[in-house]
């Protein structure tokens, strides 16, 4: 089994998602003992955002390429090939200003890529990135009270994974973390309950 985990809090140590990406991807090895674990800090190596003259990293003629472009491409591809090897992918997604981290929109914009993580087709775009999972740790201040309108950094996410391929996707959430010491623990309890219930699906499985 190949596990990515991707995180991109950049609040390091004091991460909520980060200690829950861990968390997930502990369990995961301890029942798969002979599992690789890439792990992509997007913090730490953080993708430049897309800009004109970094368009052909993402597809057309490669010739000609400057110095700078030319070690995009090269980031970029590492980043293709660790999603195309991964059988799991673990994401940290908290919330920022009811969105996802740019690093992480950063990332997504340099693998979401038509011909190599999706296709289009007569019938419409076409994910091909299919029988992988999706583990996505969703943090945030706040508390759920509308999902369609304060969850965007969710939606976000789910929708770019079933674009791409990924349907078997299941979400810890870790929510209510800046509203006092007794919803901060609240919420840390149910991330750790979600991620003892996927333990059990798992092993009901296997």
């Amino acid at each position: 089994m190949n596990i990515l985990q991707i995180d991109s809090s950049v609040l390091g140590d004091n991460s909520v998602s980060r200690s829950l990406t861990a968390s997930v991807v502990a369990d995961l090895v301890a029942k798969n003992p002979g599992a690789k674990v890439t792990v992509r800090d997007l913090d730490q190596d953080a993708p430049a955002h897309l800009t004109g003259n970094l368009l052909p990293v993402l597809g057309g003629p490669k010739d000609g390429l400057n110095a700078v472009q030319q070690a995009e491409l090269d980031r970029t591809e590492a980043w293709l090939a660790e999603l195309l090897a991964a059988d799991v992918v673990v994401i940290g997604a908290p919330q920022y200003n009811f969105g996802i981290p740019s690093q992480l929109k950063a990332w997504i914009d340099r693998v979401a890529q038509a011909g190599r993580t999706f296709r289009y087709t007569e019938a419409g775009p076409e994910g091909l990135l299919k029988g992988k999972r999706a583990i996505v740790v969703s943090s945030r201040g706040g508390v759920r009270q509308n999902a369609d309108a304060l969850d965007l950094h969710e939606i976000t996410v789910d929708t770019v994974l079933r674009f791409l391929g990924i349907s078997d996707i299941s979400i810890v959430r870790a929510h209510g973390l800046a509203m006092g010491p007794d919803s901060r623990e609240a919420g840390l309890a149910a991330a750790r309950t979600a991620i003892a219930a996927l333990n059990d699906a798992t092993r009901a499985a296997a």
